[in-house]
């Protein structure tokens, strides 16, 4: 069961972390020349599409994780450092992603429905600065885990 487990674990973060990372320099640059009203529509559409996938994602994240903690460790307490670490990171991840989700990407989707795009512009802003940041701990977490029996 640990194999399927892992690679569960393993898919969900790869989809997170690589569409973030997507977004972030890919998506982001090219989108970047289009004017307001044709660039924050994309986006509300891109959000809309990504971020419900990433709960699913979080969802399979934390089970597996978890579980696979318990079954090949017996808890956090006899879990090596690395393993611990990778649930802290990937924990403030997942507050980050929930701040995200009911903060600015709420008041970013309501701007671009009501048509003000200057509040939409301000909030995508700040999704992109969180996006950068979960990016960069994504980035971390699997550093951390892959890492973890050189420490």
């Amino acid at each position: 069961m640990i194999p399927i487990l892992l690679a569960l674990h393993i898919l969900a973060v790869v989809f997170w972390v690589g569409g973030m990372a997507f977004a972030y320099t890919i998506l982001r640059p090219a989108a970047g020349g289009l004017e307001p009203a044709q660039r924050l529509p994309l986006w509300r559409r891109v959000f809309a599409s990504f971020l419900p996938r990433v709960g699913g994602a979080i969802v399979v994240i934390l089970v597996t994780g978890i579980w696979m903690i318990f079954s090949v460790f017996g808890g956090f307490a006899t879990a090596p450092l690395n393993v611990n670490l990778m649930m802290a990171t990937g924990i403030l991840m997942m507050l980050l992603y929930l701040h995200l989700v009911f903060a600015p990407w709420k008041r970013f989707r309501m701007a671009v429905d009501g048509g003000d795009l200057q509040a939409a512009a301000r909030n995508l802003d700040r999704i992109r600065r969180t996006v950068a940041i979960n990016t960069a701990l994504g980035l971390l977490t699997i550093v951390i885990a892959v890492s973890g029996g050189a420490w």
